[in-house]
């Protein structure tokens, strides 16, 4: 009898996995990025704020927009725009922490945003970047197991 239940059991688990823990740096009402245009970055090369107006959602994350076709590239290709590591500081990932951001101090690394505490940190950073950035996606699930919901 006890290995019907086993079997039961294995196949309610494969039916209904447990959900991945996520991390992502985001503020009270849920916005990342400090409201800043995931977009603009790629698109502009530059920090724009964005507008409430112009909003969605991604992974538990709103992300503000400073156009409707900002919001529009975005919602179709929500994975090239999202930031790295949850939207926390590549360098303090990098170092197994997590660190608040300035939006200004950012990069396009690989086709992927990263963001940085501050532009003196992100120099920091490209010292040397291929270490720092391998560094970072190491420490990342362990970082997300340990503080991620």
């Amino acid at each position: 009898m006890k290995k019907p239940s086993l079997i039961l059991g294995a196949f309610l688990a494969l039916s209904h996995p447990i959900p991945a823990k996520t991390l992502v740096n985001v503020d009270r009402s849920g916005v990342g990025i400090r409201g800043y245009d995931p977009v603009a970055y790629f698109k502009e090369g530059k920090a724009e704020m964005g507008l409430s107006k112009h909003s969605s959602s991604a992974d538990g994350v709103t992300y503000l927009f400073t156009s409707t076709e900002d919001k529009a590239e975005f919602d179709a290709h929500p994975l090239k725009y999202a930031p790295k590591f949850g939207g926390y500081c590549a360098y303090g990932v990098s170092r197994g922490s997590l660190v608040e951001i300035d939006p200004s101090a950012f990069q396009i690394v690989d086709g992927q945003l990263l963001l940085q505490y501050s532009k003196g940190i992100m120099e920091k950073f490209n010292k040397n970047q291929s270490l720092s950035l391998q560094k970072a996606k190491s420490n990342w699930p362990i970082l997300v197991e340990k503080r991620g919901k």
